[in-house]
């Protein structure tokens, strides 16, 4: 969500004109996460004043990204708290702006949690095991291009920059993973990107899950374990100390096994899926950060969490 594309008012003036959301009031971009571009955009609509975020794919193709739109539009109409696109006058949720594709959509109430509590981990254990479940009805397919085989390259484009250390980890960490049996475990729709800021809350009450735009069909273990990566982790006083808080992963895995059973061969694959989602940020990070993008607001985040978070669960 860094401003990669900058957009000038007479740009997005025309871009509305295609959507019954009434005239631009006001817009800003907005400088958390890394991959899009995104705005926050205000309009005026017969006196009223309407939000919505403006996103700008920086990465997908306008053959891909009918998958991601109608996901949020289906968990939206499926009773999960989800951002529901908003279609234009002319062709659907997609459109062009900048050269780029584009999709507006509205802009949900509450905020990002940084330090979640017990509650709110249960609250998206529970929404996470339902947002599964309800993929069950969703009848578009799509790979996880973040899976196994884009770690293996990923690696191979930044092994040159890292150091030993980091090298022998991951080298051995995907050995581990290819002797894994992934394909046998439950699949369907997952998030894979359900870290904290994708999620929003008021107060103990989830009124967004955003961000959906990693949304693949790949095992739902895996996605439980993306999140319980980041909710339960505690990293207040430095990456030296990192830990996890053991009651707020209890609670989160209580609540997804009270919505949706972990089958036997989940649970014995538990602890592999935590390595497997801390490798994916791990590497994503290392790349971002020795292979940056320029964007007029760019976040670069810290690979040195998830190699942390990937040596604790080795060693577990």
């Amino acid at each position: 969500m860094s401003v990669y594309t900058v957009v000038e008012q007479s740009d997005l003036v025309e871009f509305l004109q295609d959507y019954s959301v009434g005239e631009l009031d006001s817009f800003e971009g907005i400088s958390a996460g890394i991959e899009n571009t995104n705005y926050f955009v205000n309009t005026t609509l017969n006196g009223q004043t309407q939000q919505f975020v403006l996103t700008i794919f920086e990465h997908h193709s306008f053959e891909e990204l009918p998958y991601f739109l109608n996901i949020m539009a289906f968990m939206a109409e499926h009773h999960i708290p989800t951002a529901h696109p908003i279609k234009t006058l002319s062709n659907g949720y997609l459109k062009e702006l900048k050269g780029k594709p584009a999709a507006l959509v509205e802009r949900l109430k509450g905020g990002g949690v940084d330090h979640p509590n017990d509650t709110q981990c249960s609250v998206m254990g529970k929404y996470l095991a339902k947002f599964h479940e309800a993929g069950t009805d969703f009848s578009d397919f799509r790979p996880n291009d973040r899976g196994l085989d884009w770690m293996k390259s990923t690696y191979s484009i930044i092994k040159q920059y890292l150091p030993q250390d980091e090298q022998a980890m991951i080298e051995d960490e995907l050995a581990f993973q290819s002797e894994v049996d992934w394909a046998h475990l439950p699949c369907g729709v997952i998030h894979a990107d359900l870290f904290c800021d994708n999620a929003l809350f008021s107060g103990n009450d989830l009124s967004g899950i955003i961000d959906l735009y990693y949304a693949c069909n790949a095992p739902f273990l895996y996605d439980l374990a993306v999140m319980v990566n980041d909710w339960c982790r505690i990293n207040e006083s430095g990456v030296d100390n990192i830990h996890f808080d053991d009651a707020k992963v209890e609670q989160m895995l209580q609540a997804y096994r009270q919505q949706r059973a972990l089958t036997v061969d989940e649970e014995k694959a538990w602890p592999a899926a935590l390595r497997l989602a801390a490798l994916r940020f791990f590497l994503s990070r290392l790349k971002d950060k020795h292979m940056p993008r320029e964007g007029e607001m760019t976040q670069i985040k810290d690979p040195n969490v998830f190699k942390k978070v990937l040596s604790i669960h080795r060693q577990a």
